[in-house]
């Protein structure tokens, strides 16, 4: 059965697209990029400050589905630049610091909101 995962710990979608969602026992999440979900303000700093906040989103949303970082199967990144590669990379292994995901990383032209960075997940649920 498909349910739609929605909560307000994560920023709201911007566009047509749920937040996640879950599928028996597998959990699908949006990219989320550095939105603090209460005021829905960007967060602009550098680009350690953005990644932790969209990882703190993704868990939320992860949470609110049943889930959790630890549940985590794959993850795709999507930057802006290579160059800032290093950096999320210390930031994503504060949240994954064991047995991490399989994970893509690509380098694109532009992302929503001209933000740095944007992240996706696929999960299970215990």
């Amino acid at each position: 059965m498909r349910q739609i995962v929605q909560t307000p710990a994560a920023p709201a979608a911007i566009g047509p697209y749920s937040q996640a969602i879950r599928i028996g026992n597998l959990v699908f999440t949006s990219g989320q990029i550095p939105l603090e979900p209460v005021s829905g303000q960007l967060i602009t700093g550098t680009i350690e400050e953005q990644t932790r906040q969209v990882l703190q989103n993704v868990k939320a949303v992860l949470e609110a589905a049943g889930s959790s970082l630890q549940s985590v199967v794959k993850t795709t990144v999507f930057i802006r630049s290579m160059d800032d590669f290093a950096r999320v990379n210390a930031v994503y292994a504060e949240f994954f610091p064991a047995d991490p995901p399989a994970r893509s990383c690509v380098e694109v032209a532009r992302l929503p909101k001209d933000v740095g960075v944007e992240i996706e997940v696929m999960a299970f649920v215990n």
